[in-house]
């Protein structure tokens, strides 16, 4: 089934809410080149990594086998459901702008209304739609199943997860 997301404008780069499209004008090897060796490889320090549990509507980092933060989120409503299976950090945008693929407006990033909020960390893709981790004008929407795929968080978590990422961290999506 054909899914339309959400378009935004960064860097470059186009975003999106939900099952979304990125247009990658840098091409994703360097986003993933850009991750520090030593910190992926460094055996004296465990790896990061992201478990995200739907059932739950919860995100936790990970070093190593310990939990170091949960967070609550919002994930892909029935039709939309977020993926399940192990992928990687990808994609990483601060103040993603947000473009309505229907009426071409656009909502500039760190606008109150922009419904990607102030950062996207996108973590699957098909080679045309995304879906990532992203910011969120509405939390109450936060801890139920209600977006086009995507994990919403708070603004406030996201953006502390941003500055603890960076791209090629797995991320786990469980039922």
């Amino acid at each position: 089934m054909p899914r339309q997301g959400f378009s935004g404008l960064s860097r470059g780069a186009i975003a999106f809410w939900g099952l979304v499209s990125f247009n990658l004008l840098d091409p994703l090897p360097f986003a993933l080149a850009s991750a520090s060796p030593a910190i992926i490889s460094n055996p004296r320090v465990a790896p990061l990594h992201l478990e995200i549990n739907l059932s739950r509507r919860q995100l936790t980092l990970y070093r190593g086998q310990t939990p170091l933060r949960r967070y609550p989120v919002a994930v892909g409503r029935p039709g939309w459901e977020t993926p399940v299976g192990i992928f990687q950090v990808r994609e990483m945008i601060r103040n993603p702008a947000w473009k309505n693929p229907f009426t071409g407006a656009v909502i500039a990033g760190g606008h109150p209304r922009n419904p990607l909020g102030r950062r996207w960390i996108g973590f699957w893709s098909d080679g045309k739609n995304w879906v990532g981790l992203h910011g969120t004008p509405n939390p109450e929407s936060v801890g139920h199943a209600v977006s086009h795929g995507c994990v919403r968080m708070y603004n406030a978590d996201i953006e502390e997860l941003f500055e603890k990422v960076q791209p090629g961290v797995p991320v786990i999506v469980v039922p």
